[in-house]
């Protein structure tokens, strides 16, 4: 027998939508409360002994499981580089930030 092949248009299953600003918690582990960080993209924010500079934050296509993803660099205020890499909301055990001080994680992106 012979295959017959529909298509329907074009899909792009990794579509992601740019976003603006990065809204991303920050937690000083001594103290053990978390605060919210809005950080536009390009633009370092600190926060007490860090700097926090996203370079990219996306919002998955909205057809799928909705998550966030960041490319974040930390750094301490000394200069010292602790993280730079993707961030992903819905697995933030893949890129954990490894500092004694500071946890931070994506919350989303707007």
């Amino acid at each position: 027998m012979f295959g017959v092949v529909i298509t329907f248009g074009a899909t792009n299953a990794n579509a992601f939508t740019e976003r603006k600003t990065a809204v991303m918690r920050v937690m000083n582990k001594a103290a053990g409360k978390p605060q919210t960080i809005y950080a536009p993209i390009g633009t370092p924010v600190e926060f007490e002994k860090i700097s926090i500079l996203v370079r990219s934050c996306r919002q998955s296509d909205p057809f799928d499981a909705e998550n966030f993803y960041a490319f974040t660099e930390i750094r301490k205020t000394d200069g010292d580089i602790i993280f730079s890499n993707w961030m992903n909301r819905n697995n933030p055990g893949n890129n954990p930030v490894q500092n004694a001080d500071y946890d931070v994680w994506v919350m989303r992106c707007e």
